[in-house]
């Protein structure tokens, strides 16, 4: 895609120059007409050392994703066409990385490409789920509502996303600041304390020959520590890029005190949300699992929806599997029996969506001060050794005087 460094000129003489990114010249000349902007320099810029450092830098984050689908879906329901949308969405667009996709996206569209193959093509930027959802509506002719759809999921993931990000903020702010505060009395604080006491000769207690024991070791092995953390960090990336260590990871994450249950949720939320988007697109039953297995993100779920998908094929219904599943509740399998009866299974699945969201806004705005009592048990234990190791003997040293 066309990316130019440009010098343009306002109506007051003042000279701007920058990097844009354009279809062609024409199109960049004309955008920059619509800005009381002329241009007077233009040069190809795709090889400029600052374009491959605001194309590495600038990735494309979940938030720009979301703002840019709303955008585009407020757009086509407003009859503006593809092309003229997204090249509209180029000059709205802030992340360059994305700005870029956008542009490519817009030619390959106005040259003839379905928009879901344009899509399809960015499969690190958009989602099999994104680009089916796409399709779908092309197919239909409801890109609008489709859009609309797909808009409204992601705003609600990008929303629980966060959530639980600020959630996690404050315990692992303090534990962390707890970890480097122990590391640094360890290594500088505690030799000059013990000092005394390991020179006078007098028998020290257990927990203060422990303390002196680790800080020895944390004293001379430091640098050591922080490489074979490292190589632990890199070990552990490694087994859970294999299929065996992602599943046991996945499988304890579900398990975990106070956050199995939140991770449940979430992940109920995200097979029940996305399948409910995809069949409301009209993606059938079976493409519409295949893609939710793959954008569920964890293992255990994966297998239970690839024996679903089994099951369905084999001329069971949806809810044959899952009802003998621990991991799912038991309302789900009895709500989605309902739904296919029914024939209102996406809007049963919207409903299971609401309650179990609910459910994880309870247990987020209550973590803090779940925590909290954790929090304070770690540090008084920490506490409670540093005074039983190093004060207690000082002062029973103080009292022979």
């Amino acid at each position: 895609m066309p990316i130019f460094r440009y010098k343009a000129r306002n109506k007051k003489g003042k000279i701007k120059t920058g990097i844009e990114i354009g279809l062609n010249e024409t199109d960049l000349i004309t955008r920059f007409r619509r800005k009381e902007l002329e241009i007077f320099s233009l040069a190809p810029g795709e090889n400029d050392l600052e374009t491959k450092i605001r194309l590495l830098v600038e990735r494309s984050g979940i938030k720009d994703l979301v703002i840019f689908a709303r955008q585009f879906s407020v757009m086509i329901s407003a009859n503006v066409p593809v092309v003229e949308s997204l090249l509209i969405l180029i000059e709205q667009t802030e992340n360059f990385s994305l700005k870029n996709m956008i542009a490519e996206i817009a030619f390959e569209v106005d040259a003839g490409s379905l928009l879901s193959d344009a899509f399809g093509k960015r499969p690190a930027v958009f989602s099999e789920f994104f680009v089916n959802i796409i399709k779908s509506g092309e197919t239909s002719g409801k890109l609008d509502e489709v859009l609309n759809y797909l808009a409204d999921e992601m705003e609600k993931n990008y929303d629980m996303v966060s959530k639980v990000k600020g959630a996690m903020i404050y315990p692992i702010f303090i534990l962390c600041g707890l970890a480097g505060v122990g590391v640094v009395l360890m290594v500088y604080v505690i030799p000059n304390l013990t000092s005394v006491l390991t020179e006078s000769g007098a028998e020290l207690p257990f927990a203060t020959r422990v303390v002196v024991a680790t800080s020895n070791f944390l004293t001379n092995y430091l640098l050591f520590l922080g490489i074979a953390l490292v190589g632990i960090i890199f070990l552990i990336r490694f087994y859970l890029k294999t299929y065996r260590g992602r599943r046991n990871f996945d499988y304890l994450a579900l398990h975990l005190p106070i956050f199995g249950t939140l991770f449940k949720y979430i992940y109920l939320m995200r097979f029940t949300r996305s399948l409910s988007t995809l069949l409301k697109g009209g993606v059938t039953i079976t493409k519409s699992l295949e893609i939710v297995a793959r954008v569920v993100h964890n293992i255990i779920y994966q297998e239970i929806i690839l024996k679903t998908l089994e099951a369905i094929n084999d001329g069971n219904p949806v809810a044959s599997v899952m009802e003998n599943e621990k991991t799912i509740p038991k309302m789900v399998p009895q709500m989605i029996s309902v739904g296919e009866r029914s024939g209102k299974l996406d809007v049963v699945l919207d409903k299971i969506t609401e309650f179990y969201g609910r459910e994880a806004d309870k247990m987020l705005a209550n973590l803090s001060t779940l925590m909290e009592p954790v929090i304070m048990v770690i540090m008084g234990v920490g506490v409670g050794i540093m005074v039983a190791a190093v004060i207690m003997p000082m002062y029973n040293m103080a009292s022979q005087f």
